[in-house]
C-alpha cells in the first residue's frame, strides 16, 4: 500500500511539474515594455522565437506549431518586442544589449519555467544564440534557416537592411520595404530591431554545451552555411529540410526533424 501512495505521489508530482493552464496576455519586461505571449498545451516547454518581419501567429502556419502540442509538448510564442503586438519603441537603445533575450528570459521566470527547449527561426535563430549564451535554463535548441553570416557583427546583409528600412535606397530590398509599408508594420522599429541585431562569435559559441541542431531549407542560403554553423558547435548536427528560406519551417519535413531532435 505504501509503494502505491508513493507512486501516486510521484505521478501527481510529475503532473504538476508541467501543469499551466493555456493562457494569453502580456508580460510587462524589464524596461516596461509589453511583450504579447501565448501558452498552449501541457509538458516539456518548447519557446519558438520567430523570425523577422512576422510574429509569434507565424508559428501557427507551420506544421511544427500543432504538432507539438499532439506530441506532449507545451508551446509558448511571443511577438518580439517591435513586432506584432507587443510595444514597438522608437528609440534605439530599447533594442540593445540583448534587451530581446532578456524578454523572453523573464517572460519564463514570469511562466515559472525552470528548464525549456527553444526553436527558433531566421532572425529568432540569432536570438536564440543569445539565449543559449545568457540562460542556463536552456535545455537543447534549434537553429533554423541560419548560417554563420550573424556571427559577424559588420554582417553586411543586416546593414543593408537597416539602411533601406531607414529610407535609404537599396534596389534588392526595395519589394521588402513595399511589403513592409503595404503591410502596415511599424518600419522604424523594425529598422532599429536591424541596427541593434546582436551578433555572437564563434569562439563564444564554441563554448555551448547543449545539443544545438541546425536545420535549413535545402534551397537556403540567404544566411551563410547551416552546415558549417553545426560545426561551430561541440554537440552540434546538421539536417537538410526542403524548401527555401521562405517556406522550409513549414513543412511537414521541418516539423519532424525538430520533433525528433527534441525527443532524443
Amino acid at each position: 500500500m505504501k509503494k502505491l501512495l508513493s507512486l501516486s505521489g510521484l505521478l501527481i508530482a510529475s503532473c504538476l511539474l508541467f501543469a499551466q493552464t493555456d493562457s494569453a496576455g502580456y508580460y510587462t519586461s524589464f524596461d516596461g515594455t509589453k511583450i504579447w505571449y501565448e501558452v498552449k498545451g501541457t509538458g516539456e516547454p518548447v519557446v519558438l522565437v520567430h523570425g523577422f518581419i512576422v510574429n509569434g501567429e507565424s508559428w501557427k502556419k507551420s506544421a511544427l506549431y500543432s504538432d507539438l502540442i499532439a506530441k506532449g509538448f507545451q508551446v509558448i510564442t511571443f511577438d518580439m518586442r517591435g513586432n506584432g503586438r507587443s510595444d514597438k519603441p522608437h528609440e534605439a537603445s530599447a533594442y540593445a544589449n540583448d534587451a530581446e533575450a532578456k524578454d523572453i528570459m523573464g517572460l519564463l521566470k514570469s511562466l515559472k519555467i525552470k528548464k525549456y527547449a527553444v526553436v527558433g527561426y531566421s532572425r529568432g535563430s540569432i536570438i536564440t544564440a543569445r539565449l543559449l549564451v545568457l540562460d542556463k535554463r536552456v535545455s537543447k535548441a534549434v537553429m533554423g534557416g541560419m548560417g554563420t553570416d550573424f556571427t559577424n557583427p559588420e554582417w553586411p546583409r543586416r546593414k543593408l537592411f537597416y539602411r533601406a528600412l531607414s529610407g535609404d535606397t537599396v534596389a534588392e530590398l526595395a519589394p521588402m520595404v513595399n511589403y513592409v509599408k503595404k503591410s502596415g508594420l511599424d518600419q522604424q522599429a523594425l529598422a532599429l530591431l536591424q541596427k541593434e541585431q546582436p551578433s555572437t562569435p564563434r569562439e563564444t559559441l564554441q563554448k555551448v554545451q547543449q545539443p544545438i541542431l541546425v536545420i535549413c531549407g535545402s534551397e537556403d542560403s540567404d544566411n551563410g552555411s547551416a552546415e558549417d554553423l553545426a560545426k561551430v558547435f561541440t554537440h552540434g548536427v546538421f539536417k537538410a529540410t526542403p524548401g527555401d528560406h521562405n517556406n522550409a519551417s513549414r513543412t511537414p519535413e521541418f516539423s519532424a526533424t525538430v520533433i525528433q531532435f527534441l525527443k532524443e
